[in-house]
């Protein structure tokens, strides 16, 4: 069984942290970005998400929502994913994601989400 609670770190030094897992499946907790980033300055960011029934798929779906508060742009990263329990155990996960920023008018809309 797969459960998100607690901590994780990606390839690229990302971390996610999970404080907290309700029986309905929804958390919260805080998301750091790596260094790829650049930004020494950013500090942790609250994210909410939710999980599918781990008493019910023992490999669930999960997704979150990052809304970070920049001085520069609104921004907001969303992440949709899938925990899995690998040969030896360890839990894994497997994570896409969608990073949008708001945009001036629609003409600029084509390069507001990476």
């Amino acid at each position: 069984q797969c459960l998100l609670s607690g901590s994780w770190r990606s390839d690229t030094g990302c971390q996610m942290v999970v404080s907290t897992l309700g029986e309905d499946g929804r958390f919260s907790g805080s998301f750091l970005p790596g260094p790829a980033t650049g930004d020494s300055e950013i500090l942790p960011v609250p994210l909410e998400g939710s999980q599918q029934d781990a008493e019910l798929v023992p490999q669930p779906t999960f997704s979150f929502t990052v809304h970070w508060q920049l001085q520069e742009a609104a921004q907001t990263t969303v992440f949709l994913g899938q925990c899995y329990v690998g040969t030896n155990g360890e839990e894994i996960l497997h994570v896409l994601w969608l990073w949008r920023e708001a945009s001036d008018s629609p003409a600029e809309d084509w390069k507001a989400t990476r």
